[in-house]
């Protein structure tokens, strides 16, 4: 007879077809892997290649109603303050950053936390689980693929169980990509058609000339191109550093993230020349958006931000964070024999 646990845990088990692992099975694949400004790679070639004709998937993402709202932002911003536009896309990239990706990420460390602290639990439930698969499958005659089966579904129903109960599913914590990748997609074509003057904004060819002359120091014009290579070195040495940070403070990753942060570290490379090929307004936000999200990713650590953003505190929290990484970044990159 089972015990009280196997009545309350196990149901019958119809035949069932499991397809790819299921990430509510693999607690520890639950931290989710961030990198906040590397979005760039899957749009490079939406911000280098213009429209092929009339009907164009390009034309049509150029003219959408996103990209017409992110044209108004900036101009309503350019109009406002009466800044230069190097200025004025500075500005805004903050803005944006700060008051629409900063919470989003906030809380997608929070679901995260809350994820992590159903750690235990979830292998305390886990264990429980198996012995009592174990146990029933010896009384029926379970052969090991049934037996796994079984283990697997109510497994997986449980951990459901579990993130409704606390209101953390790890799918909420994608929120931040979401919003933030259209977003990025949107602010560069916007910044696209303003440099090549292919909007269809009525102010479209006076900001063309103005950005033609509203740049600074080695990039005065906006609408050219960066033929010093300052600009796009600079996104692409960023975006190494917030993967970077990531790497150092992922102690034990999984190969997967492994291979992830592999991919992400040569994409960034790969952006330098990609940012070579686009006019320096957008060169500019994808710098301005790739420092917002290293900043982002440091005051994410802070224990006193966390705090102010009710993120529960788990076991990987440290008091110091900023002295760790910089003791990990000397161990790794400066003192290695």
């Amino acid at each position: 007879m089972l015990s009280r646990l196997g009545r309350r845990w196990l149901r019958p088990l119809p035949v069932l077809q499991l397809g790819a692992r299921d990430p509510l099975l693999a607690p520890t694949s639950t931290d989710g892997i961030k990198y906040p400004a590397l979005q760039v790679w899957a749009v490079a070639s939406v911000s280098a290649v213009g429209s092929s004709g009339p009907g164009s998937w390009y034309e049509a993402l150029a003219t959408s109603a996103p990209v017409r709202g992110a044209e108004d932002v900036l101009l309503g911003v350019h109009t406002a303050t009466g800044l230069p536009w190097w200025a004025c896309i500075g500005l805004t990239t903050v803005a944006l950053r700060g008051g629409v990706t900063l919470p989003l990420a906030a809380y997608q460390h929070y679901i995260l936390a809350k994820v992590e602290n159903l750690q235990p639990e979830i292998k305390n439930i886990a264990r429980h689980l198996n012995q009592e698969v174990a146990v029933l499958a010896n009384q029926l005659r379970w052969s090991k693929r049934v037996a796994r089966l079984t283990y697997l579904k109510n497994m997986r129903r449980l951990v459901s169980e579990l993130y409704v109960r606390d209101n953390c599913h790890p799918f909420k914590a994608t929120v931040l990509v979401w919003i933030q990748f259209p977003m990025w997609i949107f602010m560069s074509v916007a910044l696209r058609n303003f440099s090549t003057g292919a909007t269809h904004s009525e102010a479209g060819f006076s900001v063309q000339e103005q950005l033609a002359t509203d740049g600074i120091l080695w990039f005065p014009d906006l609408t050219a191109l960066d033929s010093t290579w300052i600009l796009p070195i600079s996104v692409g040495i960023i975006n190494l550093l917030i993967v970077e940070i990531f790497a150092l403070q992922k102690i034990g990753m999984s190969r997967f993230q492994t291979y992830i942060t592999y991919f992400v570290r040569v994409v960034s490379v790969l952006m330098i020349p990609i940012a070579a090929t686009v006019p320096s307004s957008i060169v500019l936000y994808w710098l301005c958006s790739s420092l917002m999200g290293l900043s982002q990713n440091l005051l994410l650590r802070s224990p006193r931000f966390r705090q102010l953003c009710r993120i529960p505190l788990t076991k990987s929290d440290s008091d110091t964070p900023y002295k760790d990484l910089f003791a990990a970044f000397y161990a790794k990159f400066i003192s290695r024999k």
